[in-house]
């Protein structure tokens, strides 16, 4: 069985990496990783994982797996029109 709360760790630091991105993990039910561009008021999104270790975004746009988490990272951050660091 996969941990979603330890995939999303790990995507929320993958996604630290982009230095335009505030990052924030949420512990509740369900756990997810809130992330916003810090130049943007609008540009904001939230991430769940899925038992089957999928990432997906509040509007159900499939970011990847857990098998790839830094590629799914570099997709929600150009989403957001972040710039790595």
């Amino acid at each position: 069985m996969l941990d979603t709360m330890s995939c999303l760790e790990r995507f929320a630091s993958a996604t630290r990496v982009h230095i335009d991105l505030s990052v924030r993990v949420i512990g509740d039910t369900p756990p997810r990783v809130r992330v916003r561009n810090r130049f943007s008021d609008t540009l904001a999104e939230v991430v769940t994982c899925s038992p089957q270790g999928v990432f997906l975004t509040s509007w159900g746009y499939r970011l990847g797996t857990a098998d790839d988490i830094d590629n799914a990272a570099a997709r929600l951050a150009y989403l957001l029109a972040a710039l790595p660091a």
